[in-house]
């Protein structure tokens, strides 16, 4: 039956594109800007911004905003680089704010 429905989605909550798949998501226990964040591991319709260093939570990182490729509002970022050997998982990863989402096709 979940054939019939296709996939469920994430898509920006300004416009609607589609921005990740519900099975992308790694965790829904991190913290973003704005409250609650998820981890995916992939993401689509986005545009990566600038490198930058930032100090997050769990130390050090270099991270890219990430921006709806149709709005272009701000959604979260992604994990270019971990500096903490406990965190290498992080990269390549993207965080979506809970906020800045919504759930599409469920």
């Amino acid at each position: 039956m979940d054939e019939l429905v296709g996939p469920r989605l994430y898509s920006c909550h300004k416009c609607r594109n589609h921005v990740s798949l519900h099975d992308d998501i790694i965790s829904k226990a991190f913290q973003g800007r704005h409250g609650r964040a998820f981890l995916f591991s992939h993401a689509m319709n986005v545009v990566v911004g600038a490198k930058e260093d930032r100090h997050l939570m769990t130390g050090l990182h270099t991270v890219a905003d990430i921006s709806c490729g149709d709005c272009n509002e701000v959604l979260g970022w992604k994990y270019e680089r971990a500096y903490e050997a406990s965190q290498k998982y992080k990269e390549g990863k993207f965080i979506f704010e809970k906020s800045k989402i919504v759930k599409d096709n469920w």
